[in-house]
């Protein structure tokens, strides 16, 4: 289990509005680490939530998007917001126009950080600079790097983390792969964190495919030191997820597909019209993508339209089932 934590289960970041700082505090309560997800939002909401949990008095994680390093084509893009078009038509939305360059706010984001010192910070979509992760520690926070194979597993332990988040591709939500264009979303994560295990020292947390106190072990005896996991908690008490998305984990004849349809990165989430209509045509390019699908999305969610929402979800979602927080951290073990 990570240090600080009384389970060996930890509550993964969702962003989107689904990890609550009300999930949180409750994964806090029953004894564990919950992550409050930076990703997306403004600095001035990232500091508002960081100042709720510090004045709840549990130790708690943030998670913070690392900046692409990767520049999208434009032109691939640019086609791929023609092919929207319909889909703008339905919703009765504007496409924006290309953004291809966003950071979100990554240098403000670290700044809050390192003034807050959360008990953990966790980094996804690359590897931060080594001074990065050095402020981080100097203020207090252990900090952990999402990574998909040993190659990144090694950067991120040469940039100085202090764990990594071995994420298979059973995991739902954003591959943290630093590779989307060969990504298929088909590593086993035990598999994956043997792997990482001979290739670092550090500890090294599991993530993805989980839905049973079994599979929990499973990982454990796998050499991992905690176990993180999203999927079980879309249906807590305390998160957010929209009501059509936890109507739709419960579909029959549900599955789930790699795809970047939707923000352009690997994501795993729930097969729906969406993701077959436009799966085949997504170029690399988050978050240039994510922007340009963002008010088709938003206006499927007001209309309750899971057909064109990004469900995301990992290949355990038909385990998922109700309840707080803490009764779901007492059915993984």
């Amino acid at each position: 289990m990570l240090d600080g934590c009384e389970r060996s289960v930890v509550v993964a970041p969702m962003a989107g509005g689904v990890s609550t700082t009300a999930l949180v505090r409750a994964a806090a309560e029953a004894g564990t680490a919950g992550f409050l997800p930076a990703g997306y939002l403004t600095p001035e909401v990232v500091e508002g939530h960081l100042r709720e949990l510090r004045d709840a008095g549990h130790p708690y994680g943030l998670n913070i998007f690392v900046p692409s390093g990767i520049a999208p084509d434009a032109a691939a893009v640019e086609a791929y917001r023609a092919r929207l078009a319909p889909e703008a038509e339905r919703y009765g939305v504007e496409l924006p126009p290309l953004r291809l360059h966003d950071d979100d706010h990554f240098a403000a984001k670290v700044e809050l950080a390192v003034a807050a010192a959360p008990a953990w910070v966790s980094f996804t979509f690359g590897i931060p600079d080594a001074a990065v992760v050095d402020a981080l520690r100097r203020a207090g926070s252990t900090v952990l790097i999402t990574v998909t194979d040993a190659d990144e597993a090694g950067a991120a332990v040469a940039a100085g983390a202090d764990a990594v988040v071995a994420q298979g591709g059973s995991a739902g939500g954003h591959s943290a792969t630093t590779r989307p264009a060969s990504y298929l979303g088909d590593r086993g994560t035990a598999d994956l964190v043997r792997e990482v295990r001979a290739a670092v020292s550090v500890p090294v947390v599991a993530a993805g495919g989980v839905g049973s106190a079994t599979d929990v072990a499973g990982l454990l005896a796998a050499g991992a030191t905690a176990v993180q996991v999203g999927t079980m908690f879309l249906l807590a008490a305390e998160a957010g997820t929209r009501e059509a998305h936890r109507a739709a984990l419960g579909s029959d004849g549900a599955s789930t597909v790699v795809t970047r349809a939707f923000t352009g990165q690997p994501a795993r989430g729930l097969r729906n019209r969406f993701t077959d209509t436009y799966s085949a045509d997504a170029p690399i390019g988050y978050p240039a993508v994510h922007h340009l699908t963002a008010p088709i999305r938003a206006a499927a969610a007001r209309a309750g339209d899971a057909g064109a929402l990004h469900l995301w979800a990992g290949t355990a979602f038909g385990q998922a089932r109700p309840g707080t927080c803490r009764e779901i951290l007492d059915r993984l073990g």
